[in-house]
């Protein structure tokens, strides 16, 4: 019978996984402690051989790293889909993967929820002050550090949102109940957005970032976005105004941002993300008004499981049907084919 893999944590949906694979694959469980022995047995004769698809999580890499071009290039012919598991999927070389026909698929959606509601809490934390509350509150010093001065309602403020897919569209609609006024920006406008929704072009941009009290971040990493929220683009921020990142933290110019933390330019900022994670620059706990988190955005059982749900289904979709559904931007055409 078809072979198809789990690469990484399967852990709400194992239930799922049996009743829509049965008859149609057997699923085997990639169990491998480290990169050397599984590069082994995806060879002819290994554990793995027969694969014509995988589940992944970004989990595997604590045991067998990314799906960088040696791994994609030890995967047999055979292997023609990888269902990733997450809407990010910058663990994956999908440029290796198209020039060896292999698509790749994501599960943009499944995660905005719960995404959307981490940034507008980094964001309203960031705005009143509540994560340094709730440190001097355990440390015993009540309100005596706090100063009404540095904090702000949401109700009337900017929401600036770079990149409106359906994380940032979330975002904006749960802010816009305070209300705050919406502005984004996208390299196009999103057809079919509300009217409360004010779209900011590329010449447009300087604009946009000068109205923002505050900017949340929705950009997905590539390498052409590395660093794209540059020193310059903070800076033309206003003064006091905030940055909220749940994207991912190679998309911001770290140093750029820890710098206008330093001379006040930044008011506040709320991340979920940082290039280098699971360290965390130290430079941030110095801040008061940081608000950090160690990349909550999906980690709620809720969305993990729809994520685990719709990944098995992109690759049933193949199995059955030729073609599964959430092909990631850069492997459309190749879909088609």
């Amino acid at each position: 019978m078809t072979r198809v893999m789990i690469c990484g944590d399967l852990v709400w949906a194992h239930r799922e996984c049996s009743d829509m694979f049965r008859g149609v694959a057997d699923v085997v469980v990639m169990d491998s402690p480290n990169r050397e022995h599984f590069l082994a047995n995806l060879k002819p004769g290994g554990k793995y051989e027969g694969i014509v698809g995988l589940y992944r999580h970004n989990v595997s890499a604590d045991y067998i790293g990314v799906f960088d071009q040696e791994i994609i290039n030890a995967l047999a012919p055979s292997v023609k889909w990888i269902a990733h598991n997450g809407a990010g999927y910058d663990q994956i070389d999908v440029a290796a993967c198209k020039e060896k026909g292999i698509t790749v698929s994501n599960t943009p959606g499944a995660v905005d929820d719960a995404t959307a509601t981490t940034a507008l809490y980094l964001m309203i934390s960031a705005l009143r002050q509540y994560a340094k509350a709730e440190r001097d509150v355990r440390s015993g010093l009540w309100k005596s550090q706090l100063k009404s001065g540095n904090a702000h309602d949401a109700t009337g403020r900017t929401l600036a949102i770079l990149g409106l897919g359906g994380i940032g569209f979330r975002l904006a609609e749960l802010a816009h109940a305070f209300p705050m006024r919406i502005i984004y920006h996208n390299r196009r406008k999103v057809e079919g957005a509300p009217d409360w929704c004010e779209y900011f072009p590329t010449e447009k941009l300087d604009e946009f970032l000068a109205q923002a009290d505050v900017l949340s971040v929705h950009v997905p990493l590539r390498k052409e976005t590395e660093g794209f929220v540059s020193e310059s683009m903070i800076r033309k921020l206003k003064k006091g105004s905030i940055i909220v990142n749940t994207a991912r933290g190679k998309v911001i110019d770290e140093d750029a941002m820890i710098r206008a933390l330093e001379d006040g330019h930044l008011g506040a900022v709320g991340l979920d993300v940082y290039p280098n994670e699971p360290e965390v620059n130290p430079k941030f706990f110095e801040f008061p008004n940081a608000t950090l988190l160690p990349h909550m955005g999906t980690e709620t059982c809720d969305s993990q499981k729809k994520m685990e749900i719709r990944a098995l289904a992109n690759l049933l979709d193949y199995l059955k049907k030729g073609k599964g559904s959430d092909i990631i931007p850069e492997h459309a055409l190749l879909a088609k084919i």
